[in-house]
């Protein structure tokens, strides 16, 4: 598993959350991503089980191609 781009990281989020807007942006490098997801399935979720919704979506990339995820998540209205 190599590299992953912002886009990669969108589109295995909405994969997994397909009602989810996903934002997502690169700084400090190439494996640092700065991450907001909006979903109506977040709600009654605390944050602690939205962030594993989300980490759970990403895999194996948590795990190698990023460094780093500063991660918003929120109810989407």
């Amino acid at each position: 598993m190599g590299k992953i781009n912002a886009d990669e990281i969108r589109r295995l989020v909405l994969k997994h959350i397909p009602d989810a807007e996903v934002n997502v942006r690169t700084f400090a490098g190439d494996d640092h991503f700065e991450m907001h997801v909006a979903s109506r399935s977040f709600a009654g979720l605390s944050r602690v089980a939205q962030h594993q919704m989300v980490y759970a979506a990403l895999g194996e990339h948590m795990k190698e191609a990023i460094h780093a995820l500063a991660l918003k998540t929120m109810v989407k209205e």
